[in-house]
């Protein structure tokens, strides 16, 4: 709450409490700011003294005012419009609805920062990960500390590491694949520095700029805007319970001629939809005909039912690469993610890897392979699954109680709720009450307003954070 005893008036503290959300990002270019009216009854002043704050905020060159429609946050680091985007929008008007939506490019800083901001003490229900003491475990320590006493690996810390990665670690993630299904010896797996590096060398090594990426719709995020600072042209594929939109994608390569589709087949974010397997097999079909290749991240295999459907698996990586890593279920910070790809691809994979980033470090990846050798990592998945379903289920029933619905059948890690009002001013009255949101805004590859919202279920079981929702709510339905 703005305080009136303070040094700073009133005008001060409201223009600075916008003002650092947009220096922090948790304002983004374009977004809008409440309106007087609402901004007034928000933070209990009068409409003057709002319209004072914006005008300062105007002055410092970080808000604009748009006749009739209100103040927005202005960009103020532009570009130009890619010539690509230019010649292919003749093209794009044949697709009516879709086209319009491939013209507003993502900022990554914008959603990076937006969405792992700390709001505050509490657990933020839109973060992406589960909550520290969810992992907490004492067979990492111990892993690393075996490893580290390794005489061999002391010796090898001298000189660098294997290019594809730490051979143990391939072995131990061969044969796990494997037992999903997944064809891939340990000379088709590389390690890497995380997933989203993963799926950074795909597409560094198969597209250039102004090449068309189809993308799942809802969608992740930092996903779109990695691919739009890559120069890529995003070709958004409506994602329902069965799969994404085949009539969509048909079109897409009939107009554009595709080269990657990205796609979560298990658990899809943020939605939690498990792909069909007709609809697996349908987009092989595509991806062989028309000669795209389909990158899975298959980043929550490990709170996922092995039988889930996987287009590698129907595939057998022919067509298909892989990509998973252990963020979600172990530690964030060892950043150990991998690939793995068709033998034909491996080498130029491998030749952007070491443009980036040499090797990996195999300290984390030997400690990760003993960790899966002797069942840790297992158990550890087992416990955390058994977690999250009670979890779930409680927050649904909260959610629920809170007038809120579910827009798909709630599943892994994640909720997509509809709250019936636009989740972007949600959002901003939500930080004022120290809650981190994930409006739906930014699951789509052009920001539009939306009602729905992505929630985690690990970190949606207070009760407080949902009345306090219900009624934040209710002020914007008034």
């Amino acid at each position: 709450m703005l305080m009136r005893a303070a040094s700073q008036s009133l005008t001060e503290q409201l223009a600075e409490r916008f003002a650092q959300r947009i220096r922090d990002r948790l304002l983004a270019p374009g977004a809008r700011l409440p309106s007087v009216r609402q901004c007034a009854q928000q933070h209990e002043v009068s409409p003057s003294t709002v319209v004072a704050a914006y005008d300062q905020l105007q002055a410092q060159g970080l808000v604009e005012a748009r006749r009739n429609r209100g103040f927005f946050v202005r960009d103020r680091m532009p570009g130009p419009v890619p010539a690509a985007e230019e010649r292919g929008r003749e093209a794009e008007a044949r697709l009516a609805g879709e086209a319009e939506r491939l013209r507003t490019p993502l900022n990554a800083a914008t959603l990076i920062r937006g969405m792992f901001h700390p709001s505050g003490p509490r657990p933020q229900p839109g973060l992406g990960i589960f909550p520290p003491d969810w992992l907490v475990s004492n067979f990492m320590h111990a892993a690393v500390r075996k490893v580290t006493g390794s005489q061999s690996l002391q010796d090898n810390s001298l000189r660098y590491g294997e290019p594809l990665g730490d051979g143990d670690l391939r072995r131990v993630l061969s044969a796990r694949l494997r037992a999903l299904g997944v064809p891939a010896g340990p000379g088709q797996i590389m390690t890497t520095v995380g997933a989203t590096h993963a799926l950074d060398i795909v597409s560094r090594t198969l597209l250039k700029p102004g090449d068309c990426v189809m993308v799942e719709e809802p969608g992740w995020a930092v996903e779109f805007a990695r691919l739009d600072a890559l120069g890529m042209r995003i070709l958004p594929v409506p994602r329902g319970p069965a799969g994404p939109d085949l009539e969509v994608m048909a079109r897409y390569c009939e107009v554009h001629a595709p080269r990657l589709f990205v796609s979560v087949s298990v658990f899809h974010n943020p939605t939690g939809y498990c792909l069909a397997p007709g609809s697996a097999h349908r987009v092989l079909q595509l991806a062989q005909a028309h000669g795209f290749h389909v990158v899975e991240d298959d980043t929550y295999s490990h709170i996922a039912p092995e039988h889930a459907t996987r287009m590698t698996v129907l595939d057998g990586l022919q067509r298909t690469i892989y990509v998973s890593g252990f963020a979600k279920i172990l530690a964030p910070n060892w950043r150990v993610g991998f690939l793995a790809a068709p033998p034909d691809l491996v080498e130029r994979l491998l030749d952007t890897k070491l443009l980036a980033t040499l090797t990996t470090p195999s300290l984390l990846e030997k400690a990760l392979a003993l960790c899966i050798e002797q069942g840790q990592l297992r158990r550890h998945a087992e416990r955390i699954r058994s977690r999250l379903d009670a979890a779930r289920s409680r927050s649904v029933k909260l959610a629920l109680q809170a007038g809120c619905r579910f827009a798909a059948e709630p599943a892994g890690l994640f909720g997509w709720v509809d709250t019936g009002v636009d989740t972007d001013q949600l959002a901003q009255r939500m930080l004022d009450q120290g809650y981190l949101l994930a409006p739906g805004a930014l699951f789509h590859a052009a920001r539009a307003p939306s009602t729905l919202m992505r929630i985690n279920f690990a970190t949606t079981q207070d009760a407080a954070f949902w009345q306090v929702l219900a009624r934040e709510v209710e002020a914007l339905a008034r």
